[in-house]
């Protein structure tokens, strides 16, 4: 991948986790939040880890944005929206990742492991998301199906606890 498109997909993550932060609305976190998974799934790619990548947009960008989703509606977005905003804690918490800034940067200028370019990876022969899949419906097939009901049963019983009874 060009350095041009890191920057672009770094940018892209940084920009929408901030929004997610700042943002009031609860919807429009998490679709922000959407955007920010898709843009760390495409720095994983360009790293050649293509599974960890996939897995960020089927796992956080699928299924975690849906129970997000889930919790959203239930909670009363009217009195979120008449809350203040704790200044004292902004404060605090800018503080908190001001300094953690500050540490990185002299963690990264004082090591010398931290100033030098990763290595190349070596080009493997076979392909590992053949090989994770190979195992998982292989070696792994009942506890793969058991999940599979197991995440079925909790949508179901979300699906149900979330419902309204009608007045």
């Amino acid at each position: 991948m060009s350095p041009f498109l890191f920057w672009v997909f770094a940018l892209l993550t940084l920009i929408f986790g901030a929004t997610v932060v700042v943002n009031r609305n609860p919807v429009a976190s998490a679709l922000s939040l959407v955007v920010s998974f898709l843009g760390l799934a495409a720095l994983f790619m360009s790293l050649d880890a293509f599974f960890v990548g996939i897995i960020q947009v089927l796992v956080y960008a699928g299924a975690v944005m849906v129970l997000f989703l889930f919790i959203i509606m239930l909670l009363n977005l009217q009195a979120e929206a008449r809350r203040q905003i704790n200044w004292l804690a902004a404060a605090g918490g800018t503080g908190v990742a001001v300094v953690l800034l500050v540490q990185i940067c002299f963690v990264i200028r004082h090591i010398r492991a931290a100033q030098q370019t990763f290595p190349p990876l070596a080009n493997p022969t076979t392909d590992d998301v053949r090989n994770i899949g190979a195992a998982l419906f292989s070696n792994y097939n009942l506890p793969f199906q058991i999940v599979g009901v197991l995440v079925l049963v909790a949508t179901i019983g979300v699906v149900l606890l979330s419902r309204r009874e009608p007045r």
